[in-house]
């Protein structure tokens, strides 16, 4: 397993970081934090990416998309990363166009597929309860069988890119016990029928979420996803992938901010010296790299592994994410840190860069649950 990048990805690379350069610059999401009808990102950047075929890359050609792999989706996500772009490609591409194309649903797929791919519609994934601590068969969401379907009640919290969505594809309890592995199926609910109602939720670094409530909204049998009671295996598979995707974002994250740390070391002047020149900030600064480089490894071996369909790619993933949010948390406390007074303000990027490291770290399972999971895999 060869961890560099090929030519073709050095080019996507250099592309997508031109363009975000130009088209989300960190300060952007000052912007949208703090305009109270903004959904958390501009539609606008997101159609551009569009056009570009980021939302196109995972996708068979058969089905619309680029029939690219896992590594060049990382490549584009670490420069999305890179300039904090919170538009919602990991909620409706990702999570979201993946259940849709694993399901073997043709209705589904004619109907969604495609509008997803270019950002005509956005639809989001309910999947997290409350108490449920990543574990996604912990549902408390019921659908029960009628003569015409099904009718589901419950609530969902933190669903990543809910507000404003055109419909949330929602895991449900239609046997056995809340916890079970089996007895999860997956429904595609439009936002605008009857019984749906969407509250937006308030992240620590302004993403899109929602709280979604569902009471006694009726679906048909033609909106499953995949088999009854068998929703959890390509949840699971799809959580797998959105996880990869995340890593490649947090690591363009951490390593922009430390690159903005490694500037103001070399520019700050104290004593008459710029303070890149105290040897305790030198080995501060030596030990962000190298677990920065450490995660850059584990992230592009997930995603390596995966494409390569490797039998232990669940395994890399968890190892990734456990590694990825650790050195996160680490490059943007340093960031703070050496930043000084000015690293505190709301002025300063490094403290967005804070703000999504912490948000990061808990989607998909943090730094414990990962290393938890990397034991099971391993019997350990």
């Amino acid at each position: 397993m060869e961890l560099v990048l090929t030519d073709e990805q050095k080019m996507l690379d250099q592309s997508a970081r031109n363009f975000i350069k130009k088209a989300s610059p960190v300060a952007r999401m000052r912007e949208l934090r703090d305009d109270p009808e903004s959904l958390g990102y501009d539609k606008a950047v997101f159609k551009q990416m569009a056009k570009l075929d980021w939302t196109a890359i995972l996708f068979p050609e058969n089905l619309g998309g680029m029939g690219m792999g896992m590594a060049d989706m990382v490549v584009v996500m670490e420069a999305i990363g890179a300039g904090l772009a919170p538009e919602p490609i990991i909620p409706s591409v990702i999570l979201a166009g993946q259940l849709i194309a694993l399901s073997e649903n043709e209705t589904l797929m004619n109907e969604w597929l495609d509008s997803i791919i270019e950002v005509k519609k956005v639809v989001a994934v309910a999947y997290q309860e409350k108490k449920g601590r990543y574990n996604i068969a912990q549902v408390k969401t019921s659908a029960e069988r009628t003569d015409v379907g099904y009718i589901l009640n419950g609530e969902k919290s933190q669903v990543l890119g809910g507000w404003g969505a055109d419909a949330v594809i929602v895991s449900a309890g239609t046997s056995g016990q809340s916890g079970d592995s089996d007895g999860l199926t997956l429904f595609l609910v439009p936002t605008e029928a009857p019984g749906v109602s969407i509250t937006r939720q308030h992240r620590v670094d302004s993403r899109n979420v929602a709280l979604v409530r569902l009471e006694n909204v009726s679906v048909s049998e033609a909106n499953i996803l995949g088999q009854v009671n068998k929703g959890g295996k390509i949840l699971s598979k799809v959580i797998d992938m959105a996880t990869i995707t995340l890593c490649g974002e947090m690591l363009g994250g951490m390593s922009a901010v430390f690159e903005r740390t490694l500037t103001y070391l070399k520019e700050r002047i104290q004593f008459d010296v710029t303070i890149g020149s105290f040897q305790c900030l030198q080995h501060r600064a030596a030990r962000i790299f190298m677990e920065i480089e450490l995660a850059r490894s584990a992230v592009m071996a997930a995603a390596r592994g995966y494409d390569e369909k490797t039998d232990h790619a669940a395994a890399l993933i968890s190892v990734a994410k456990a590694r990825c949010s650790d050195a996160y948390i680490l490059a943007t406390n340093e960031a703070v840190q050496m930043h000084g007074g000015i690293g505190m303000s709301d002025e300063e990027d490094v403290g967005l860069y804070m703000k999504h490291a912490r948000a990061a770290e808990l989607t998909f399972g943090d730094a414990g649950f990962h290393r938890d999971r990397f034991a099971s895999i391993k019997g350990y």
